[in-house]
Formats: structure tokens, sequence, C-alpha cells
């Protein structure tokens, strides 16, 4: 994994309520999308939340029941 690669894979995982951690997830969600590591409906949900600092996109998809294999690979990487 190169090194864009792997700081890409930590923003993702940048926890919910911290300033601009929104649009960070989501800079992050669109470089791992077009790599090929994530649906378009799942990359929708990080732009949704990308000006909702607090707002956890995991849960996000967890309600509205989509994204269950991303969520699973992001659950299992904690």
């Amino acid at each position: 994994m190169d090194e864009e690669t792997r700081q890409n894979w930590e923003l993702i995982k940048t926890p919910p309520g911290i300033e601009w951690s929104g649009r960070t997830r989501y800079a992050a969600a669109t470089f791992l999308y077009h790599q090929g590591e994530m649906s378009a409906e799942v990359l929708e949900v990080y732009r949704i939340c990308s000006r909702l600092d607090a707002e956890d996109p995991l849960d996000v998809l967890r309600r509205w029941k989509i994204g269950a294999e991303w969520v699973e690979r992001m659950s299992a990487t904690d």
C-alpha cells in the first residue's frame, strides 16, 4: 500500500465531533471510491454527512440499511 492510500485509510476513520471531520472523511471517501474500495451509494452517504461533523456515516449506513460490506469492513479495522 502506498503512502497516499494508507493516509486516506486513516483519514476515513476520523472520529465524529471534531471540527472539519465530516469533510475529512468525505475527502478520504472520494479517494477510496476512485480506488474502487467503496460503492457510489456509500460515497453519497459520506457526501451527505460531510457538513455534519458530529454525524457518523457508519451509523447512517446502518440506519438506512445500505453499504453492509463497507460497514463490516470498517468495523473490522477498528
